[in-house]
């Protein structure tokens, strides 16, 4: 609920489609760390509570600003409603919400968005995090490199903008937004 209903990024409708209609998106990815990614589902809400709460304060100090995200007082219920919610949008090719797992599923350790521009300057906004145990560590320096080769080679975006890499969220947040009719 939070990411898309505050950032508008559920509203991109058939006539305004910012991927080819034959598109198919990946549906695994794999690390050479073991790990992978895979579109998230609201069934994933058993693994992504404890990622996401355990790693609040610096998620929040990353997305906070720009999208509300992730709430002091989120509940079960909401984080659930939430991921159905981006599962809906992944099944619509609106945005992307991919979750880093390890081999077998057992735990949630970050996620990749691919999300239509909601600034100007780019065809589409990426961005990522890893559960805090993983800052700095083997698997986050594999997921770094990985996405901006993944993007460029599973995906039909010229101009990719990598969020909290290419320029700052702060940066970020301060471009024009498109389409802004406010």
């Amino acid at each position: 609920m939070w990411h898309s209903l505050l950032t508008g990024v559920a509203v991109v409708d058939s006539e305004s489609r910012w991927l080819p209609d034959d598109f198919e998106h990946p549906v695994r990815v794999e690390l050479p760390t073991g790990h992978h990614l895979r579109p998230i589902r609201a069934a994933d809400v058993d693994l992504d509570m404890p990622a996401v709460m355990g790693s609040r304060e610096r998620l929040w100090r990353i997305f906070g600003p720009a999208w509300g995200w992730p709430p002091a007082t989120m509940t079960y219920e909401q984080d659930r409603d939430d991921l159905a919610r981006h599962e809906r949008e992944i099944a619509l090719h609106q945005s992307f919400n991919y979750a880093l797992f390890d081999a077998e599923e057992t735990v949630l350790l970050g996620c990749v968005y691919i999300d239509p521009p909601e600034r100007v300057g780019a065809v589409a906004d990426i961005s990522w995090w890893v559960v805090d145990d993983l800052v700095g560590g083997d698997v986050e320096s594999a997921l770094d490199a990985l996405v901006p080769e993944w993007i460029a080679t599973a995906w039909p975006f010229r101009n990719a903008r990598f969020i909290g890499r290419d320029l700052s969220w702060e940066e970020w947040l301060a471009l024009p937004q498109t389409g802004a009719s406010s």
